[in-house]
């Protein structure tokens, strides 16, 4: 594995630091900065992706015959690095990183030029039906019926946690069309518009409180929606399983340690403006060990990701070792949430819809609290999820003890 940047990775590095400058507007900025978990309202989302599109930037892990920019594994950590060090909003996963290599993998040719690019040009935007009010993380035991009717699904039943279903116009789902095998061996992965009669969305408020843009989690009802099985259906039916089980791959094996960085470089920033015991936080033995203690972490998950994703680009599958990312990455995560809460002290305490609303007045508010207060707390427990979603980390661990140490 060789990881030293090249003087063409150098160029490709200044590169992307100029586009970010120009294409990161003040008003995407102003978004960020009011957002609790990096993500804009859909307006804003929207427009920095196709940005992104515009560049060739959106989809840097595609293969090149369907849209991808044919970077090199160096010049993929670097735009990633540089993308999140700015403080940028990650593009929206479920379409992008999660159905889009279901598609390309396992979908007809017909469901490629369909799906793949609009998906790409972020003209449709995704959400994800993989939870149930009964499956979570034993998503092998969901309920929700697909029954054959002609050339038809009748599809019965809710998913939940569904993020942004409210500004979804497709869903990729794991639905039940068989009961007579085993739970896995009777699930089937299908894609259909949100538009389609018969559903409905229903919001659940998180404490966490309100995001930039609006409701994020949701639940959805699904009454009788019939969807034509042969655009619909990803693969062969009672399979989806197997392809459940690709799609986690990549929603668990993204690259965490550029964005924690930058989020660590935030706890650091607050803790050399507030006090304790009448100097700067920064000096505090305790805090300055935890800010350490973090760091050296996400130095080893720099270094593992980095060796996982060289390999990734020579052609190997990220594999259960996703679990490993996805433990470490979260876990890291909820641990630096906390520590921006203790930096910034009472000032992280005032939790309301207000905040919000000022912060994103920008300089001409009169602001009673200092800017990086406002998503102190509410990015904290928005955070207290990334253990839970994508399958527990306990879930993670039993794959990695199984797949991994083969125990």
């Amino acid at each position: 594995m060789d990881l030293s940047f090249t003087a063409e990775d150098r160029a490709f590095q200044q590169e992307v630091r100029d586009w970010i400058a120009t294409a990161f507007t003040p008003e995407l900025r102003a978004k960020s900065a009011a957002s609790k978990n990096g993500y804009l309202d859909k307006e804003g989302q929207v427009a920095w992706q196709k940005a992104l599109y515009e560049k060739g930037w959106v989809a840097p892990n595609w293969p090149v015959e369907y849209g991808g920019a044919g970077l090199s594994a160096s010049q993929r950590y670097i735009l990633n690095m540089e993308l999140s060090s700015a403080g940028t909003p990650p593009v929206s996963p479920m379409g992008l990183a999660m159905v889009a290599p279901v598609i390309m993998a396992f979908g007809s040719e017909e469901q490629k030029a369909k799906h793949l690019p609009p998906i790409l040009r972020s003209d449709v935007w995704w959400c994800q039906g993989y939870s149930e009010p009964g499956s979570g993380s034993d998503l092998a035991s969901l309920q929700m019926s697909a029954v054959r009717d002609g050339d038809e699904y009748v599809l019965n039943g809710s998913k939940i946690w569904t993020t942004h279903a409210q500004w979804a116009d497709w869903i990729f789902c794991l639905v039940r069309t068989s009961r007579e095998a085993k739970q896995q061996e009777g699930i089937s992965f299908i894609v259909f518009p949100m538009t389609l009669p018969g559903i409905k969305i229903s919001p659940l408020p998180t404490l966490d409180g309100p995001v930039e843009g609006g409701q994020e989690i949701n639940q959805v009802f699904f009454e009788n929606v019939r969807v034509p099985i042969k655009e619909s259906l990803i693969g062969e039916e009672n399979q989806g399983w197997t392809y459940a089980k690709y799609l986690l791959q990549f929603e668990r094996g993204n690259p965490y340690a550029p964005g924690l960085r930058a989020m660590l470089n935030k706890a650091r920033k607050i803790a050399k403006v507030e006090e304790s015991q009448g100097e700067a936080l920064i000096r505090d033995p305790d805090f300055a060990r935890k800010l350490t203690q973090l760091e050296i972490k996400i130095d080893g998950l720099d270094a593992t990701e980095q060796r996982i994703f060289s390999a990734l680009s020579a052609g190997q599958a990220v594999g259960p070792e996703s679990s490993m990312l996805k433990c470490q990455g979260s876990e890291t995560q909820q641990a630096i949430t906390e520590l921006v809460v203790e930096a910034a002290g009472a000032y992280g305490a005032p939790f309301v819809r207000d905040n919000f609303a000022v912060a994103r007045a920008g300089a001409n508010a009169d602001l009673p609290f200092p800017s990086y207060s406002v998503t102190a707390a509410p990015s904290y427990f928005n955070y207290r999820k990334t253990s839970i979603y994508a399958g527990s980390n306990e879930i993670q661990r039993n794959i990695m003890a199984k797949m991994v140490l083969g125990l």
